[in-house]
């Protein structure tokens, strides 16, 4: 399938975004994974979608996406676009525990 298309849920400052894009990959930054070609609707100028216009001014001009991987809630391979969004985080998604990265001086068995 030549045209893949993703929707990518992650945290982002205590809210979840939800976006479309059509290439998801490991990223050579260690932990993150990069979002390229992000796709936001055009569908129709009559109805406005405050939530993706946000997403939309927020995203202007990044040809590229590194978002962490405690941060990724989950990826799904979809066959058509839906509409970008960011809602509230409510009690259905827990934040990876932190911290991610411990110091190993500070772990049960140092002195």
């Amino acid at each position: 399938m030549a045209n893949k298309l993703f929707r990518v849920s992650f945290l982002n400052q205590g809210k979840v975004y939800e976006v479309y894009a059509r290439t998801v990959t490991q990223d050579a930054l260690y932990g993150f994974v990069t979002l390229e070609n992000l796709i936001f609707g055009t569908r129709s100028d009559v109805l406005v979608d405050p939530s993706e216009e946000r997403l939309k001014s927020e995203f202007a001009g990044v040809e590229r996406s590194h978002v962490p991987l405690h941060a990724l809630i989950r990826i799904d391979e979809v066959e058509r676009e839906g509409v970008a969004r960011i809602t509230p985080l409510d009690g259905n998604v827990t934040p990876f525990p932190g911290p991610f990265y411990n110091n190993p001086g500070n772990g049960p068995g140092t002195r």
